[in-house]
């Protein structure tokens, strides 16, 4: 995870140099005039698991991993400064899980790998531009679908099958800047998402060392993406 900073500052620091200095010529001056404009991302995402107990026990353990993102943008001009904006993506990643309670190693470790197709759907709100920087927030709503839930398997745990939800409800909510070059804009962002939806599925038995004790299982997520436009 402090790579992944590391990267997102370098490449915002480095990008943002190039974009100051006395009297800079504007880029692409009438940009953020058009209605609606296109673009893609690149990016990491470091995704963890928050977890909440039916009764008092050792916490699971969550051993991460960084992933990748790849998507595409659509940008809906509402307003000078607001912008609805649509941003499906593919995302992978992965998180181990470790139950401290279980003495079996291969009983207590769980490799939980997800490929999400993910439809946010946010609001984007831009300050004034500052030469060939314009700095924002951004936030809404999304949905993603797990491509490796497991959720059709009549399989459980007792067979080494971790099975989740397919689909999950979220929210997001983030901040990135738009650094405007001669041909392109360059669009940094981090942001965080936050699964409101439970994406446990109960083993069969109900006594289930691995699901009995768990009252709720959601996703939290950081996604570092790097946009053009």
């Amino acid at each position: 995870m402090k790579s992944i900073f590391i990267i997102f500052f370098a490449a915002f620091t480095i990008a943002s140099h190039a974009q100051f200095g006395k009297d800079p010529i504007i880029n692409l001056e009438n940009f953020q005039k058009k209605r609606i404009h296109y673009g893609f991302f690149l990016g990491f995402n470091f995704y963890d698991f928050q977890f909440g107990y039916k009764s008092v026990a050792k916490d699971l353990i969550v051993k991460n991993t960084t992933g990748f993102n790849v998507g595409i943008i659509g940008n809906l001009r509402l307003h000078e400064n607001i912008d609805l904006r649509f941003e499906p993506g593919l995302y992978y990643t992965e998180r181990d899980l470790n139950y401290p309670d279980i003495e079996d190693p291969v009983d207590a470790f769980r490799e939980v790998k997800s490929t999400y197709l993910h439809f946010p759907l946010l609001l984007k709100f831009s300050s004034k531009r500052f030469g060939n920087v314009r700095p924002y927030l951004l936030g809404g709503l999304s949905k993603s679908l797990n491509l490796g839930s497991n959720s059709d398997s009549p399989n459980d745990n007792e067979s080494t099958v971790f099975r989740m939800t397919k689909w999950t409800s979220n929210y997001e909510l983030g901040f990135g800047v738009d650094l405007f070059y001669e041909y392109f804009v360059f669009s940094p962002s981090i942001r965080g998402v936050f699964s409101t939806t439970n994406e446990l599925i109960n083993d069969n038995d109900p006594n289930s060392p691995w699901t009995s004790n768990i009252d709720a299982m959601r996703t939290r997520g950081v996604f570092i993406n790097f946009s053009f436009h």
